[in-house]
This record gives C-alpha cells, structure tokens and sequence, in this order.
C-alpha cells in the first residue's frame, strides 16, 4: 500500500504545492483544507503522516495536533507543522504538543521533501530496528530513567513519558553514551539522516522540548557551549542489554 500523507492546509496554491512535490516521490497524498474535517478525516482512515498548517479558518492547527496526540489510534501518527510563524516561542510550543518538525514559510520545497521522507524513513527504520534488537534497554540513575527501544518507551520514575519519534530517538543517542559530547550536525545526522538539511536551531528546540518533558532529569541532557550537548555522566548510570 502506498505511502499515505495528509496535508491540512487552508490555502489551495500551497497545498498544492506541497502535494505536487511529495507525489513525485511516491507519496500518496490528499488535501483537506480545515481542522475539524481533518480530524474526522483521520479518525476514519489515518494517514502515515500528516503536514498541518497551524492558522487554520476552524481549529487552529496546534489544537488538532494536540488532539491527534492525545488519542491512542493517533498518537503515533508524525506530523510536521507548516506555518508562517516562525519565533521561537512558536516553534517550541508546535515541538511540545507533539509536532516532529516545524516548517516556517516561505520555505523550500525540497526541504520540506527531505523532512517528511525522512521522517518516514525513520519509522520504516526504527520497526526493522525494533525486531532485532528487542532485549534493548537502557537504565539509567538507579531506574528513575529506563529507555525501553522494544517498546518504544520512556519511564520516568516508573511514569511513561509522550515523546515524538524525534525526541525518543535523541534521547536515546544521547543515553546511550553518557559523557560524550555530540555536536548538532551529529545529532542531526543520528536522529534525522546525513542527507537531511535542518537548522541547528530544530535540535535546541527539539532538546527544550525533551527537557520539559523530562522534568526534574531534564538537567541529565547538558550544553556545551560553542559544541553541542551531553548526557550526564552520572554514577548510577549503566546500560543494559
């Protein structure tokens, strides 16, 4: 079955612009042009992605990705966030309710393509990943943090955590080297693809995001200035498999 993308987008020139570009990859892609009927939309039939205008005329578009992730049949469903806002403020708060990228307008074509492929490739990437390394598991300060790779989960203090796909995967490149420090172009390259062009900004974005999310062991991830980040080097650490 072909690869399934709904773009949700009010404004017919880009959302066809979008989809001309996504169907010469192979993409299978439909367009609707509200909120609210792409929320009953999705519930019938989900899409394999989704690119969400966020000023929709109905519900606006961060409304509907934290509906689409506040629902077991949706939740896991990636959603790339296209919009003309584009201060930090806005991106973050597009990452926190769920969103995997964040795509400001005016934007390229072919950049929007690179992230929504390999975002699907990620996926295709992380269930052939997942079947051979089911055992994987990595704890870390006595249990407060267990990064569970067979089930695609992130306990905190025995509480699971809603992470993206992006933020489990950056998070788990970080665990799984306590104390070595990863530049953004590696983290990139790790979480997203060599080939994958995105601001070095996407990832602190992507790391506020995470840290919130982890709460009291948000400090575990570390900036190094001028370099990129670290995950705590912490005495209780220890890695299982």
């Amino acid at each position: 079955m072909p690869t399934q993308v709904l773009i949700v987008e009010d404004e017919p020139e880009i959302a066809e612009l979008i989809e001309f570009h996504l169907s010469r990859e192979g993409l299978n892609c439909s367009i609707i042009h509200s909120g609210r009927a792409a929320l009953d939309a999705i519930q019938r039939n989900p899409p394999n992605l989704i690119v969400l205008d966020r000023m929709l005329p109905d519900v606006d578009g961060i409304d509907v990705c934290r509906k689409l992730k506040s629902e077991p049949s949706t939740r896991n469903i990636p959603i790339i966030m296209v919009t003309a806002k584009g201060e930090d403020a806005d991106v973050i708060s597009g990452i926190e309710v769920g969103a995997e990228d964040y795509v400001v307008k005016p934007f390229s074509p072919k950049v929007l393509v690179a992230r929504v492929t390999s975002i699907l490739r990620r996926q295709d990437d992380f269930f052939i990943e997942d079947s051979a390394t089911s055992s994987d598991r990595i704890s870390l300060f006595e249990n407060r943090l267990v990064i569970d790779t067979a089930r695609h989960r992130v306990l905190v203090d025995h509480e699971v955590l809603t992470l993206t796909f992006t933020e489990f995967s950056l998070l788990r490149y970080l665990a799984s080297r306590p104390g070595f420090v990863r530049s953004r172009d590696q983290i990139i390259a790790a979480v997203h693809g060599r080939s994958t062009v995105l601001s070095t900004r996407t990832v602190d974005v992507h790391i506020t995001a995470l840290r919130r999310k982890l709460g009291e062991l948000g400090k575990c991830i570390e900036t190094v200035r001028g370099v990129g980040y670290r995950f705590q080097d912490g005495i209780h650490a220890a890695t299982q498999g």
